[in-house]
């Protein structure tokens, strides 16, 4: 007996010892990996220009002045035989810097240099990659003020609207990938046939290379970050060409993950950033090393970097516009919705790419939605987000500049065909600030009674402007919303959930958000960035974001592998063997149609007679 207990205490004792060591390991592991996977910290400085005591030289016609003008202007290295980009703050004037522009050698000079970085870093773990991205995401929510107080001094859009469409936007696209990024590229199983049973099949989704994002200046922060982040993710190099709008932003957020690639012990080199006049762009799209673009802009340009890309067969992502179509239905609660749709109208002054530029709204409720939206309206305050304390104004605004001169010209043409047809008008002029008198500034506008044939219902506007139409069926409504050559995204509100989803069925487009704005991309954080951005028709085609986007920018190799090779190979039955023995065909053809038979009969039946065909002809 005192064996027998001794035996059981030593068993008892043993199992206590191992799980004990077993949770040590675990720890230790755990803790290495936590350890291991801890965010880099690093520093970089906020630029001057967003200081509160900031006071610049104004430019009195930004439109009109170039770097020449000035002495101000001059960069304090200035070579007569370059060109060079004005930035300026275009809710205030304020100059910002002037800047030297990329020509075709140096943009070479660029994509080489990627090339290199990323010979090594496409063979980095996704444990490292992800280290980066956790150290960036780290960066940005910590320094989250400064970073919009950049992207508003160069856009001339307000605080709230940097916080939401530029930084929760970019932490979102960071925890996806993060959490979710390696599932989708790490190798894939894939089913084998009946035939192939003894085979096991996988997809790899290896890096491309170098990959190019050309992208607009609506967004610096996001635009920039999210394919540079997608593509170092992917284990590829990026160029990435910013508009001239935005280079002084843009130039700052791509240091910021230079140094951050730089703290983490990787080349900073894997990330270029462009700037050029549109005589230089071919030099990137052109590039026999550039592997994938991603283009975000105008049709216009996009249709000519899709013909440039076919030199070299290079792959294209075009996300070209849209003119998005908010579906009112009857019964909708005006009330309930009313603030949804304003910001889906007016945030960043328009300039989206998915906001809700026409409402289509049931003739029961048209009257309501006007009158609303119109009350509203008189309501919102216009003006710079960040200016000097010493200019004397300090309200809160609602509602930001436009980016450039050319935006509110083209705006107020529109505007001006829809007077001239007899619309109903709010606004739809120029706004002075009493400040900033060469500021861009166009006064929140809504417009009733639009023909949906208009100029100003077919172009995408991109401006602070509100387009109602009137429907009675729901045929009507559907004829409005697909009445333009786009198709990006769209809005159904209305009382009954499976009403809206219906006719969310029958829209052109390829994103619908039910009772919501934007929850594909913009509202709903937390799961927009799981799913595909893109359209079709005129707003492009190809997909960004979730995992269609990532896998876009690698090359999906398929891999088949003998599942028990010590048992099972592939041979080559005498029936059909090289050379084909001197017999009647018949036994060839025999064999061939059993074998078709057995694998993909409709029935047992079927099968087993072609089975018996089968093996009579192979013992032939």
């Amino acid at each position: 007996m005192a064996y027998s207990g001794d035996g059981e205490g030593g068993t008892d004792a043993f199992w206590l010892l191992t799980i004990f060591v077993a949770l040590g390991i675990y720890l230790v592991f755990h803790r290495f990996q936590t350890v291991h996977n801890r965010p880099i910290p690093f520093r970089w400085p906020a630029p001057s220009q967003v200081g509160s005591r900031f006071d610049a030289h104004k430019i009195p016609n930004p439109h009109l002045e170039s770097h020449l003008l000035h002495d101000q202007l001059r960069p304090s290295l200035f070579h007569e035989d370059r060109r060079y980009i004005t930035c300026f703050d275009p809710a205030t004037s304020f100059h910002l810097d002037t800047i030297i522009a990329d020509n075709g050698v140096e943009i070479s000079q660029k994509i080489g240099r990627a090339s290199e970085a990323q010979k090594e870093w496409k063979n980095v773990s996704f444990r490292d990659r992800r280290r980066v991205i956790r150290s960036l995401k780290k960066w940005l929510v910590d320094n989250q003020e400064m970073c919009a107080r950049v992207a508003c001094r160069d856009t001339g859009k307000t605080l709230l609207d940097a916080a939401l469409g530029e930084i929760l936007t970019t932490c979102a696209k960071m925890d996806w990938l993060i959490n979710h990024g390696e599932r989708y590229l790490r190798p894939e199983k894939r089913h084998s046939s009946l035939l192939m049973f003894y085979k096991s099949s996988y997809v790899y989704y290896e890096p491309l290379g170098v990959v190019a994002a050309i992208v607009s200046w609506n967004y610096p922060l996001h635009n920039a970050w999210s394919p540079i982040l997608a593509a170092l993710f992917a284990g590829n190099a990026i160029v990435l060409k910013c508009s001239e709008q935005v280079i002084w932003s843009t130039k700052w957020f791509v240091e910021v993950i230079q140094e951050c690639l730089r703290a983490c012990g990787r080349d900073p080199e894997l990330v270029q950033l462009v700037c050029c006049f549109p005589d230089e762009a071919e030099a990137l799209t052109r590039s026999p090393l550039i592997k994938h673009i991603t283009f975000i802009g105008s049709e216009e340009v996009g249709r000519k970097v899709a013909i440039a890309a076919t030199d070299n067969l290079t792959p294209v992502t075009l996300e070209l516009g849209g003119k998005d179509p908010c579906i009112v239905l009857p019964g909708t609660n005006v009330k309930q919705w009313i603030s949804l749709w304003m910001r889906g109208i007016y945030q960043n002054s328009g300039q989206n790419c998915i906001g809700l530029e026409r409402l289509i709204v049931h003739e029961s409720l048209h009257d309501e939605v006007h009158q609303e939206l119109v009350r509203r309206v008189s309501q919102l305050r216009q003006g710079p987000a960040l200016s000097n304390p010493n200019d004397g104004f300090v309200l809160p605004v609602d509602v930001g500049a436009m980016i450039s001169h050319a935006s509110i010209e083209r705006t107020h043409q529109l505007v001006q065909v829809a007077i001239d047809q007899g619309c109903e008008i709010e606004g739809g002029e120029r706004y002075t600030h009493v400040y900033h008198e060469h500021a861009y500034y166009y006064r929140p506008t809504v417009i009733a009674d639009v023909d949906p044939e208009s100029p100003i219902a077919q172009q995408e506007l991109f401006a602070p402007v509100a387009l109602l139409f009137k429907f009675n069926t729901l045929e009507e409504a559907i004829a409005i919303a697909n009445g333009t050559r786009y198709g990006l995204g769209a809005s159904v509100f209305g009382p009954d959930q499976e009403k809206c989803v219906n006719f969310a069925r029958h829209l052109e487009c390829g994103m619908v958000s039910i009772n919501d704005f934007g929850v594909f991309y913009v509202i709903n954080y937390a799961c927009s960035q799981d799913l595909p951005f893109g359209g079709t028709k005129a707003s492009g085609y190809g997909r960004f974001g979730g995992p269609e986007g990532l896998r876009a920018l690698t090359n999906p190799k398929a891999i088949v592998v003998d599942r028990m090779a010590w048992a099972v190979q592939t041979t080559i039955p005498k029936p059909v063997d090289y050379p084909i023995a001197s017999i009647r065909q018949s036994w060839q053809v025999e064999f061939v149609s059993g074998l078709v038979g057995f694998v993909y009969g409709d029935s047992w039946r079927a099968r087993i007679n072609s089975l018996a065909r089968l093996v009579q002809a192979s013992g032939r």
